[in-house]
């Protein structure tokens, strides 16, 4: 048997925002490689073998996903959104790096990422010029967060920040929000999507004076609009033009 490895993203959470192209490689797989949470998501079937691991070991996971294709498995390592934002494609090239080319074919499927599926929740907060930060310091350092979360206010980007709040570190998202009163002052539209595409989905737009540290935790995706980003109704949007 030829054995193959994809890295898939699975969506925000609804499966009826699986891709199709997604959905095919998980029915043809006879193995699904990931984090716990993630796996179980993949239903059980007879033929497949499910290999659910901790958080912290994406390059053992990658390892371990490319033996088994190596060995004729049809592998799926599985993501949550999309595979290369802060997920597992960017590990297993990092444990593919300096090796020879592997004897089988290897392909990473897009999925619709939880920054995306917040914003068309809340309307369009990302209408123009925006761009992402993880506030997860586990891999780099707090002064490189605020030296990014600085300069892309300063240079009035919209910005969906991932990873906002945990309990483990529940001081880095206050430290956060004080950062960008500083920078955009106290009136800057900012929005809460938790949970977003699950009977879970809560959304919350603020100013950056209401909003508090509590509002957020690992399973929301947080959105400051630049600032020309408005309300109309019950949504946010920014403008597609620069004022």
């Amino acid at each position: 048997m030829t054995g193959w490895l994809a890295v898939a993203g699975l969506g925000p959470g609804a499966e009826a925002l699986i891709t199709p192209e997604v959905q095919a490689a998980l029915d043809t797989a006879t193995d699904i490689v990931g984090y716990i949470l993630y796996v179980a998501r993949i239903a059980p079937r007879p033929g497949l073998t499910l290999h659910p691991s901790d958080n912290r070991v994406e390059l053992e996971r990658a390892r371990a996903a490319l033996a088994l294709a190596a060995a004729g498995r049809r592998v799926v390592i599985v993501s949550s959104g999309d595979p290369g934002v802060f997920a597992m494609a960017s590990a297993l090239f990092e444990a593919l790096d300096g090796a020879p080319a592997p004897g089988f074919d290897i392909r990473i499927l897009p999925g619709i990422t939880a920054m995306l599926a917040a914003a068309a929740a809340l309307g369009a907060p990302l209408g123009h010029d925006f761009c992402a930060i993880n506030l997860s310091d586990n891999l780099k350092p707090w002064a490189l967060i605020e030296r990014r979360l600085r300069l892309a206010a300063q240079a009035d980007f919209a910005i969906a920040f991932y990873n906002p709040r945990s309990k483990s570190r529940p001081e880095g998202f206050a430290r956060a929000l004080d950062i960008l009163r500083e920078e955009c002052g106290p009136d800057r539209l900012i929005s809460f999507a938790r949970a977003v595409s699950t009977p879970d989905q809560a959304l919350a737009t603020v100013t950056l004076a209401e909003a508090r540290p509590d509002m957020a935790d690992m399973r929301t995706v947080v959105i400051l609009g630049n600032s020309a980003t408005r309300r109309a109704g019950p949504w946010v949007y920014t403008p597609r033009s620069a004022a």
